[in-house]
């Protein structure tokens, strides 16, 4: 049993909550309409989330000391980044079949191992450049279905926006990544966490004077669930990292995807392409490989530090 994290199950069964509760989240986004403005979205999903998180960080002693930050511009501006993504990632969510956009998303991680190389300098292999390149691939066979709507519909189409969307948000998203990785460094968990809350729901009132409409009680109901689905999800997930590592959790992230099937087909009578059923299972199984791959070096270089000669 590994010391460092002794309860590996508990972690996954965390993980495997907040995906099931993230996945919650989008299915109330998508219910509560298309006509709502992506802006307005935005702050419902990032205000609300605040509740749930000032309550625990509250419960666990750390709300005083969240606040507290030593790069207050790093915050800002990895707010801004994901404000964006979220934006764009709403925005094809409720404009494509629900296990599509899931699926779209999941270029996000492959192309956050492109970042890391170009950004932070870290050393990428020939392993990991062929299974990014290969989901790349798959998430290609995803969108061009959609994609090509543009020959025929224009930027008018909304399947088509909507799949160029998530893959924008995608890009955005794992830049955002790239900047947490950079915030870990000097800041706490739960800071970082409680001030993309905050930063994500000042940023999204900016679009107040574009599109806000008063909402129908239903749909501000939804939208409130929401955003109190993806503080709770943040959570689970942030705690999952307690008892397992990330290697071992990271692959059960793609359970969202049969998440997204079953309910896509039963709530909104979406039914799966050949097509993208094909493309999501390549996406899937790079990204798997990327993180096996991300494990085994893990325990390499866990290993070269264990065998080094101490210096005296």
């Amino acid at each position: 049993m590994d010391a460092e994290f002794p309860h590996p199950m508990k972690g996954i069964t965390l993980k495997v909550i907040s995906v099931l509760v993230f996945v919650c989240m989008s299915t109330l986004i998508k219910a509560a309409g298309t006509e709502i403005a992506t802006g307005q979205i935005t702050f419902y999903r990032s205000a609300f989330a605040m509740v749930p998180i000032l309550g625990y960080l509250a419960f666990k002693g750390h709300l005083r000391t969240a606040f507290h930050t030593r790069d207050i511009l790093g915050h800002l501006a990895r707010g801004f980044i994901g404000i964006l993504a979220m934006s764009f990632g709403f925005y094809g969510l409720v404009h494509l079949p629900l296990p599509e956009a899931i699926a779209i998303g999941y270029a996000m991680p492959l192309l956050a191992v492109v970042f890391a190389a170009f950004f932070l300098k870290e050393t990428v292999r020939v392993y990991r450049w062929s299974a990014v390149l290969i989901g790349l691939v798959g998430v290609t066979i995803i969108t061009w279905p959609r994609l090509t709507l543009l020959r025929e519909g224009g930027f008018g189409s909304g399947e088509a926006l909507g799949a160029l969307a998530v893959l924008l948000s995608a890009a955005l998203g794992a830049v955002a990544m790239v900047l947490v990785r950079k915030l870990i460094a000097k800041e706490r968990t739960h800071t970082i966490v409680l001030y993309f809350s905050l930063s994500a729901s000042c940023f999204s009132l900016l679009t107040l004077p574009f599109g806000w409409d008063p909402l129908p009680w239903n749909s501000f109901f939804l939208l409130m669930a929401a955003g109190f689905c993806g503080g709770v999800a943040q959570i689970l997930l942030t705690q999952s990292y307690r008892y397992a590592d990330m290697s071992t959790i990271a692959p059960f992230e793609y359970t969202s995807i049969i998440l997204g099937l079953l309910i896509g087909y039963f709530l909104f009578d979406e039914v799966p392409t050949g097509v993208m059923l094909i493309g999501t299972a390549i996406v899937v199984a790079a990204g798997i490989f990327i993180i096996f791959r991300e494990h085994q070096l893990g325990l390499e270089r866990k290993g070269a530090r264990k065998h080094v000669t101490p210096q005296g």
